[in-house]
């Protein structure tokens, strides 16, 4: 434990945790990516374009790719913002709330075989230190810049 760093334990368990879902994913014809942005557009509403990248924490252009693509695929259609003429709502099509349904199916499927091993006492202090660890990096408490003399 004492060799285990907390850096090598949240990468390792991320990759597990990308490799589990896009192999998942797969089986609707989907990645991982596809699933988490479908997931992240407002199925009623849409989501402004702009509005869809901060939500996701992904840059512009490797959301714009996935946009593209699964825009080619029938799932989203872009349409003019009503409340904005110079923005773009992402709606999803009805194939796309059926990938969206998947996407979500998988997740829950995910956390509820997590909490039948993970007790709520152990659960809730992986969020805490999560939120901690979130925490601790927004408010830049881990690496303190030094002014150079």
């Amino acid at each position: 434990m004492k060799d285990l760093t907390i850096d090598y334990a949240l990468r390792a368990t991320w990759q597990a945790v990308i490799k589990m879902y896009n192999e998942e994913a797969r089986n609707y014809g989907l990645t991982m990516a596809i699933g988490f942005t479908l997931l992240s557009i407002d199925p009623k509403k849409g989501t402004p374009s702009t509005a869809l990248g901060p939500k996701m924490g992904m840059e512009a252009t490797s959301l714009s790719r996935i946009l593209k693509s699964i825009e080619e695929k029938g799932y989203i259609q872009r349409k003019p913002n009503p409340k904005d003429g110079r923005g773009v709502l992402i709606h999803l099509t009805a194939l796309g709330l059926e990938k969206r349904k998947d996407s979500k199916d998988v997740v829950l499927r995910f956390n509820e075989v997590v909490r039948e091993h993970v007790s709520d006492d152990d659960l809730l202090g992986f969020f805490k230190t999560a939120d901690i660890i979130n925490r601790l990096i927004l408010d830049k408490k881990v690496y303190i810049k030094t002014t150079a003399n």
